[in-house]
């Protein structure tokens, strides 16, 4: 159990004191971000902040991983891993956007095809591999049924597992991507998330079935291949996203890109598969599920009446152009986020408690 402890420290200590080197790297190369000419006007005061910031909380996340196992004599697991592999993953194909954004100048960065088939592979690899390396007890870091809480209902067989992975996968780094347009804004959501993945990995652990007669409600085990290991990943994360908050936010220092949005959308929806809590993730979630809904909504009713619900999507920037400070929408939004994350944890308990 000091491993989650240690991962969170570790990954706190190192963004705190990484990030700031990591601003004056990319701004000696002048890696700045792009800001669209038709946003809000305040944005364009950020134009030239670094960018790409995403790569501190990415390998401090790693190393707090690697290094709390190495502190607590443990071995890493599979699941964690796997995870991890994921998030680095998506990091990368954001970062190969990032790149041809600022280096090569152009605005629109990877290709849509070039992107999404960088994330296609990605998350092929990962599905795939989840569903593999079963321990004793024939547990394997991901199952083929759909999960809420635990699993339910029959088994969708490997090649509409993959899909529905892909689209997880997909859908959560879009989200993250969407929500990350105001300081710290995404960057506190995904925390308190983290923080949630983290309870639930401790919780799975104390409460797994392969625990025998030590559970106290043994009829509401968890079959979750290596639970500890996801709340090592998750505490890690929240303690990286955390020291990297301390910059981000407003007056943001540096911006995570596409290289950290990627990245967090990504091992988000990898902690929920391996945590067989899937569809959990859409209430844990919420905030990124809401601002994704608004842009579905404004496209949607563009196309089909040629008029806008919103003044401007993603939500966030709506409430901007309706005079909203920039904190104000963030700190009501992070509100909005740690609802979601209460209710979604209340979910959690009800369905343990019910099979008393």
């Amino acid at each position: 159990m000091n491993q989650v402890l240690f991962a969170g420290v570790i990954g706190l200590f190192l963004t705190l004191i990484g990030t700031p080197l990591l601003i004056k790297l990319l701004a000696r190369k002048g890696y700045g971000q792009y800001i669209r000419d038709d946003g809000p006007r305040e944005h364009a005061s950020k134009r030239g902040t670094p960018t790409m910031g995403g790569i501190a909380f990415i390998l401090s996340t790693v190393a707090a991983y690697f290094l709390s196992k190495v502190i607590s004599g443990e071995s890493p697991r599979y699941s964690g891993v796997l995870v991890l592999g994921l998030m680095v993953g998506m990091g990368l194909v954001g970062f190969l956007d990032d790149y041809i954004k600022i280096v090569k100048r152009r605005s629109l960065g990877l290709r849509a095809k070039a992107k999404m088939a960088g994330q296609l592979i990605v998350g092929v690899a990962f599905a795939l591999l989840s569903l593999q390396f079963a321990d004793s007890r024939g547990q394997t870091p991901a199952s083929t049924k759909l999960s809420f809480i635990t699993d339910f209902g029959w088994t969708i067989g490997p090649v509409l597992f993959v899909i529905w992975a892909l689209f997880m996968i997909l859908a959560m780094s879009n989200g993250v991507n969407l929500t990350d347009g105001l300081d710290g804004l995404a960057t506190g959501a995904s925390v308190l998330v983290f923080g949630a993945y983290t309870f639930i990995g401790v919780w799975q652990f104390q409460e797994s079935c392969a625990n025998g007669e030590t559970l106290t409600n043994p009829g509401a085990c968890y079959e979750v291949r290596d639970p500890l290991d996801l709340a090592v990943v998750a505490s890690a994360l929240m303690g990286s996203c955390l020291g990297f908050l301390w910059w981000n936010t407003s007056p943001a220092k540096i911006f995570m890109g596409d290289t950290g949005s990627l990245a967090l959308g990504g091992v988000l929806a990898g902690l929920a598969i391996c945590s067989r809590t899937e569809l959990l993730l859409a209430i844990l979630g919420g905030l990124f599920v809401l601002i994704t809904m608004s842009v579905v909504i404004q496209v949607g009713s563009f196309r089909l009446t040629g008029k806008r619900v919103f003044r401007m999507a993603p939500l966030q920037h709506h409430f901007e152009l309706k005079g909203w400070s920039e904190v104000l929408v963030v700190v009501r939004f992070w509100i909005i986020q740690g609802i979601c994350v209460i209710v979604g944890l209340g979910l959690f308990y009800a369905g343990w408690a019910a099979d008393k």
